[in-house]
Parts: structure tokens; C-alpha cells; sequence
């Protein structure tokens, strides 16, 4: 059925960690009309370089051309797969992973291009979830700490070796070489957008959570300096840039975007965003107290609050980081999906996901006499210690797979329920949680979850929560809608309360969950350093 003229459509890109994602969206509703994918060819490097220089624990590198790749292959055949007439389409948005910074020359090249560097692993994508700059984030918080910087506070006490400024430090002092040669730290949802527009623009969801910007400010230079006295310019050399709002517009296409895409030249580009935050938008949860919970890979929770408060452990508070006028707040899991794939991957490999959630349902709550501690990736939120790392207890002899399973899946409900409860003390309730991500399909884990935290759970009525989320600000962007608010209340949509909460199956989670928080505290704050010892006997072996 032909378009009507007078129709018109966004496009949303949805950069993760191993594709991007583009679909088209009508204006006037939300509609998704049409969507493609693109893996990324490099995927994520963990062991070595494309050249095969191998790469050390904990790293986790990308390959800047394979975003163009999805800007070249996905966006056209998205627009294809809709069969509308790209002269229709007004704006485009894209959101990205983050803490993810790419090393660049003046002029936006990745340093990674660049033939003299294509054998130095501090020259390519440091991903989110890159944990290699742990070191370095511990003396960034000490000196933070000893020193009473402001900023802390607003970082639930401490930052991150994700974020900004704990990367931007390790390569500084085990690459100065490519440190020097370094123009530009670029968040790759700036990266992005400046290949979109020819314009570097920062956004400022992430200078404020991942940069340490708050109240128009960075860091300190005689901070910096007394990390390194070569550090003192990082911020005046490397970071600083324009700060745009989000749902405004960072520019217009380009004609060499344009060619690329497949889209009309100077059409409006949306300022860049993160995949979380923008997914607030798409599920109608731009209120203060509703929960959104972007859950795939690892778990990224955003809510807003009418008020600045601290939250211990949370990744940050920032005005207007989700939506102009509420105080957006930040926290999250660094491992959820991902520890799920990695069990089957090493000790399962002979079942699937399905095969495995199809047994565990069979269990009721406490059946299988395991607790686990969902730290395989580290610990974002409440603790910020990505030295830390997974435990079972209770395994014997009797133990299947399914049994590890299920409880992996309840560890994953545990450290989300630490963390609204966290929340809630510090003074920011929460009154709705609505789910988003791939894993809302498995129909167990919402279930679990809602047990575990004794809530009903909403969930998004979109299977591309953060690209619905990245059309519904490049509709704001091009003038569509007024604002970002108006544009999600006419283009955004969730499914409320589909789960609820089994009062016998929370209450044994009740149980449950007071030891899981007997662990958390004895591993995780100090008690015993037997995760962070062995993590350095490793890197010494390893390296030796």
C-alpha cells in the first residue's frame, strides 16, 4: 500500500556491542516499519588485534570502520525493508554503548586507522565494558576521596574504570606515544554523530555521567596533575567540546553521510545518546520514580528525580541526562546476558538457552540450594569494583546445569533489587519498573524478577527500545514534536504490569536475598580480598 505524501519518518540507529540496528519510524505514532542489522565483522576484541597483536586481561577493543558499516549497510536496507520513499524521511538519531572512547587526530580519524598504529592496541575503541583501567579508576578515587572533590558524591563515591578519565589515564602511561599523538577522547556517540554532520559536538548524557561534568565543569588541572603531571591538560587538550542538549539537533547530514545512508542532505541529525537513556523515552517513563531497565549484555537502570540526591555505588546524577528539567540518575549491572552466555558457552555448550530455562521453570524458588554472586564482569552498581568476580555456593555432587542456571538468573534479580533498594534509601523511590532489551523474552527471567523484587513489572512494547528511542529524539531534533516529553507521549509505548509478583515464591526470595547480601558485603566491601588477590595473581602469571 502506497505512503500517503503527507506522511513523514525518523530513523533510529541503535549502536550495541556486537551490531548496530537501524528502523523507521513514522512520526505521527511510532510505528516501526521497517528494520535491519548489521554485525559488526571485528565483533568485540578480547585476546588480539586484527593483526594478531595480543591484548591483555580484561580488555575489550573495536573497530571504528565497523560503525560506518552499519550507517552504509543497515540504514538503507532498513528504509528498503519499510518501503517508504527516503525523500520522507526528516531526522535521524542513533544512541551508542558507553563508556566507548575512540583516540582521534584533529579532524575525527581514528588513531586505530592510521597504518603506524594499527599494531598498538591504546590506538583502537576502548568498549564499556574494557575493564583494564581498573588500576587506574582505584587511584582516581583515592585522590578524589582525600582530597573532598564535589564532583564525588554525584558518582555514588566513585567512578568507574569504564568511564572517561580512567581510560583516558591508562593510555597516557602505557602509550604516551599515542597519548601525544592523540588530538581528541571522543565518546563514540559523539564519534558518530561528527561522521553524520562533520561536527564534534558532546552530548550531555555523556560528559555528565561518564565525563565527570557537573554544573558546567570537569575536573580540576591540579587534580589531574597529581595523577600525572601530563594528565593536567587532559580535559583543555583532549575532552573539552561544545555541550549539546539532547532532542536537539547537532546539525544536518552530510553529503558524504547522505550518500552513505541513502537519506536526503541536511536532514536533522539528533545530538548523540546512550542506549539506555534514550530508551526512557520509548517506554513512556520520563517521570520521576519509573524505573526503566535495559536489559541485555549487562543491565543499565536510568530513572529520573525531581531532586539531587546521593545514591552510594550509583554511575551518576545528572540534570537533564535523560530529560530536560528532572535530574537523571544512572546505575547498572556490568554482566547479565553475558554471564547467562558465557556458562553455556564454557560449561554448557551442549544445551541452549531455551533447553536450560525450560528446565529451571520447573524448579520452585530455593529448590536447587545454590546462591550466586552475578560479578563475572565486575560490579558497576552498588560497589564500582570491576576487580571483583562471580561465586557459587551450595554445589554438590547432585548439582545440574539447570540448577546453576536458575540461580545465575536470580543473582542477576539480586543485584538489581540491591540497587533499587539502594535507591530508595538515599531518597529517590521507585515506583514502576519497566524492562527493556532482549532479555524480556525469556519470560522466566521476568518472572524471577518480579518475585525478587516484589513489584509488578511493565515492560516496553518495543523490541527496539533504545532505536525507537533514538527516532522518537531525532523527531524532537527535526522539529516535529516541540520537545522530547511530547514527542515519547505520541511515539513511545509499554505493556504495564504484565508480571506480578507470586507472594510465595518473593517470600523465599526474601530469604534468599538477605544471603546474597551476606556475600555482597564480605566480598564486595573489604571483609575479604580474595576476588582482587587473585585477579593479581593472575596478571602477574599471565604476564610473567
Amino acid at each position: 500500500m502506497p505512503v500517503a505524501p503527507s506522511e513523514t519518518y525518523v530513523i533510529g540507529v541503535d549502536f550495541g556491542t556486537l551490531s548496530g540496528r537501524a528502523v523507521v519510524v513514522r512520526v505521527a505514532d511510532g510505528a516501526e516499519l521497517g528494520s535491519a542489522v548489521h554485525d559488526y565483522p571485528n565483533a568485540v576484541l578480547t585476546d588480539a588485534l586484527p593483526d594478531g597483536t595480543p591484548l591483555g586481561h580484561d580488555w575489550a577493543l573495536q573497530v571504528p570502520g565497523d560503525y560506518v558499516e552499519v550507517l552504509r549497510e543497515a540504514v538503507p536496507a532498513a528504509v528498503r525493508a519499510a518501503g517508504v520513499d527516503p525523500a520522507q524521511v526528516v531526522g535521524i538519531g542513533t544512541d551508542f554503548t558507553a563508556c566507548t572512547m575512540i583516540p582521534t587526530l584533529a579532524d575525527g580519524t581514528p588513531l586505530s586507522d592510521l597504518a603506524e598504529f594499527a599494531n598498538r592496541p591504546h590506538a583502537y575503541v576502548k568498549l564499556w565494558r574494557h575493564h583494564a583501567a581498573q588500576p587506574h579508576a582505584d587511584r582516581i578515587n583515592r585522590l578524589a576521596a582525600k582530597r573532598g572533590e564535589a564532583w564525588l558524591p554525584r558518582y555514588g563515591g566513585l567512578i568507574s574504570s569504564e568511564w572517561e578519565f580512567a581510560k583516558g589515564l591508562q593510555v597516557l602511561e602505557e602509550d604516551p606515544e599515542i597519548y601525544d599523538r592523540m588530538d581528541r577522547w571522543v565518546e563514540a556517540a559523539d564519534w558518530i554523530i561528527w561522521q553524520l554532520t562533520g561536527a564534534y559536538v558532546r552530548n550531555a548524557c555523556t560528559a555528565g555521567y561518564k565525563g565527570i561534568r557537573q554544573d558546567g565543569h570537569y575536573p580540576a588541572p591540579d587534580f589531574l596533575a597529581e595523577l600525572n603531571p601530563a594528565f593536567a591538560g587532559f580535559v583543555a587538550d583532549k575532552l573539552d567540546q561544545p555541550i549539546g542538549e539532547l532532542g536537539s539537533a547537532a546539525g544536518t547530514l552530510t553529503a558524504q553521510a547522505a550518500a552513505w545512508t541513502g537519506l536526503p542532505e541536511g536532514i536533522a541529525v539528533a545530538v548523540g545518546n546512550v542506549d539506555a537513556h534514550v530508551t526512557a523515552a520509548a517506554a513512556q517513563a520520563l517521570e520521576p520514580g519509573q524505573l526503566v531497565a535495559i536489559m541485555g549484555t549487562s543491565t543499565c537502570h536510568v530513572v529520573n528525580g525531581d531532586e539531587i540526591v546521593e545514591v552510594p555505588g550509583m554511575c551518576g546524577v545528572v540534570d537533564g541526562g535523560i530529560v530536560a528539567g528532572l535530574w537523571g540518575y544512572e546505575a547498572g549491572q556490568s554482566g547479565v546476558g553475558d554471564i547467562f552466555a558465557s556458562y553455556l558457552r564454557h560449561l554448557a555448550p551442549e544445551l541452549t538457552h531455551e533447553r536450560l530455562t525450560e528446565l529451571a521453570a520447573r524448579q520452585r524458588p530455593g529448590q536447587h540450594g545454590l546462591i550466586a554472586l552475578d560479578w563475572h564482569s565486575g560490579n558497576r552498581s552498588v560497589l564500582v569494583d570491576h576487580e571483583l568476580s562471580g561465586l557459587l555456593i551450595g554445589e554438590t555432587l547432585a548439582t545440574r546445569p539447570e540448577d546453576v542456571y536458575r540461580a545465575l538468573i536470580e543473582a542477576t534479580a539480586f543485584g538489581t533489587r540491591t540497587i533499587i533498594e539502594t535507591f530508595g534509601r538515599a531518597g529517590v523511590p521507585i515506583n514502576e519498573f519497566i524492562a527493556a532489551g532482549g532479555l524480556v523474552r525469556n519470560e522466566l527471567l521476568m518472572q524471577i524478577y518480579a518475585d525478587v523484587l516484589r513489584m509488578p513489572l511493565s515492560v516496553i512494547g518495543s523490541e527496539q527500545g533504545p532505536a525507537l528511542g533514538s527516532a522518537i529524539h531525532a523527531a524532537a531534533a527535526a522539529g516535529a514534536y516541540p520537545d522530547v516529553r511530547s514527542a515519547a507521549a505520541a511515539m513511545g509505548r509499554k505493556r504495564a504490569a504484565v508480571y506480578r509478583p507470586d507472594p510465595r515464591a518473593a517470600d523465599v526470595y526474601d530469604e534468599l536475598f538477605a544471603e546474597y547480601t551476606k556475600l555482597h558485603d564480605y566480598f564486595g566491601r573489604g571483609s575479604n580480598r580474595v576476588m582482587r588477590n587473585l585477579r593479581a595473581i593472575q596478571r602477574r602469571t599471565v604476564s610473567s
